[in-house]
């Protein structure tokens, strides 16, 4: 695939971007090369991308024009960067990676990957989709396009709702290609450019990714030790007045914190005190590794919330499908919208996530079991060969959020590439590239895959430079 040149990122945006590359170290053109690399794996950094002059990139992050020029020089090698005379240099993906996504979703057999939160296919995936193929039939002599999604499916996702506390209707449901299609509707007819979107901090990297594309300017609420803190969410709310709210608060990608039932119910006051519309992320509601009751959705305790919900973490993200629950008359505003971005789902795996969520008992009983299994194998990976690496047991959701014990985790996603294993960096959850103290590691493989990707992880940590006592860093691991 070629790219084309597009937009020039300013030094200064790109140095930002770049963080703590070269940390308390020397300034190395190898490390340069490797951090913009991650950029542009991560998606942070979109092929296309004008890179600037590199005068000015050496200016920016105060090193010469020659380490910038052997930085550059690598990843042309590479094919992660093209150049023309007279048109600079870009961005680009080499050719094995370009067309298979960003942000650590294209496959190399040679890494383990934890940088997708994915589990895979549920066994009950194929003996549903031999039923679903029969049900093809019934469709095949119609025009084949659901806006709305099918009568049946939507009937099933309605039923989902009403039996946790929140009654729901099939007029209510809009299937769409995901949760975060999902998302990526609801701004489009709700949020204009230059408008503010209040986000939990760090959030689910789509999602900036989401605003960043229709310049929409995110506002940030930290996450505290013990989740959220409403009072400030609330403030937030009255002080910068943002035209939306996204919000996570079952099991929060990637903090895994779960907003109990007092504070969803002071969360609802706050919206509707300040008339502010919430989108909340039931991605991962069925991943509750407790035998707690769980606390009432939030769209039973406030109209101000429009539901978006997944089958990618519940059954498979190979579906690409989820929806939107909110009132009917917002449903039918988002149908007629819709068309401008795509016209339905597919037919075929409607009718398979219809059959799936007919044995829903069992595969998400069976889900959650084999979750609480790979999260103890993670935790105790993470406890022989990371012993200083610090994280809170999450009571469900897919992943650990690891405090490493140092401002080095995009330097470390670097390295760990090296060493055979994809991570997600902290960076890559925050609205303002920092968090370097975080890296997200998912509980989504068998054990001993987990096993040896944090023993990689392990190595990769011990090959980073010494760092001083000051620093929060006391030498490399073993």
């Amino acid at each position: 695939m070629v790219f084309t040149p597009s937009g020039r990122i300013p030094g200064g945006k790109l140095a930002e971007l770049l963080g703590a590359w070269r940390a308390s170290g020397r300034p190395s053109s190898r490390v340069l090369a490797g951090t913009l690399r991650q950029l542009v794996l991560d998606g942070r950094l979109p092929p296309g991308t004008r890179l600037p002059a590199e005068r000015d990139l050496a200016d920016a992050l105060s090193v010469s024009r020659t380490l910038i020029a052997r930085a550059l020089d690598q990843l042309r090698e590479e094919n992660f960067v093209a150049s023309r005379r007279g048109a600079g240099s870009w961005v680009r993906l080499p050719r094995s990676s370009a067309g298979d996504g960003h942000g650590g979703w294209y496959p190399d057999p040679e890494l383990v990957n934890l940088a997708v939160a994915t589990p895979g296919a549920p066994p009950e995936l194929g003996p549903a989709a031999d039923r679903a193929r029969v049900r093809l039939v019934e469709h095949v002599s119609d025009h084949g396009y659901q806006p709305m999604g099918l009568p049946g499916l939507r009937a099933a996702i309605a039923e989902t709702y009403s039996r946790r506390g929140l009654p729901t209707t099939p007029d209510q449901i809009l299937v769409t290609n995901g949760g975060h299609h999902a998302f990526a509707l609801v701004l489009r007819m709700l949020v204009s450019p230059g408008e503010r979107v209040l986000v939990e901090h760090p959030t689910y990297p789509n999602t900036l990714e989401a605003l960043r594309s229709l310049n929409i300017t995110p506002v940030a609420v930290p996450m505290v030790a013990t989740g959220w803190d409403v009072e400030q969410l609330a403030a937030t709310l009255r002080q910068a007045a943002p035209r939306l709210a996204f919000l996570i608060p079952d099991f929060q990608n990637p903090t895994g914190f779960r907003l109990d039932t007092e504070g969803r119910h002071r969360l609802a006051h706050a919206l509707r005190r300040t008339c502010t519309t919430a989108v909340v992320d039931e991605t991962l509601v069925d991943i509750d590794l407790t035998d707690e009751e769980p606390p009432p959705p939030m769209g039973a305790l406030s109209d101000r919330v429009i539901t978006v919900g997944s089958a990618s973490k519940s059954f498979w993200g190979g579906l690409r499908l989820g929806w939107i629950r909110a009132s009917e008359e917002f449903v039918q505003r988002a149908v007629a919208g819709r068309a401008a971005v795509d016209l339905g789902s597919p037919v075929l795996e409607q009718l398979l996530l219809h059959e799936l969520l007919g044995d829903a008992p069992a595969v998400l009983r069976r889900r959650r079991e084999e979750t609480a299994a790979r999260r103890d194998d993670l935790v105790a990976a993470v406890a022989e060969h990371l012993p200083h690496w610090t994280f809170r047991l999450p009571d469900g959701g897919l992943s650990l959020w690891c405090d490493i014990g140092a401002p080095v985790s995009s330097r470390l996603a670097v390295v760990a590439e090296q060493h055979g294993v994809r991570i997600a960096p902290g960076a890559r959850f925050s609205v303002f590239g920092a968090l370097e103290r975080r890296i997200r590691l998912p509980f989504t493989l068998p054990g001993p895959q987990l096993a040896e990707a944090v023993r990689r992880l392990a190595a990769a940590a011990a090959a980073l430079p010494e760092r001083s006592e000051a620093d929060g860093w006391h030498g490399p691991v073993a």
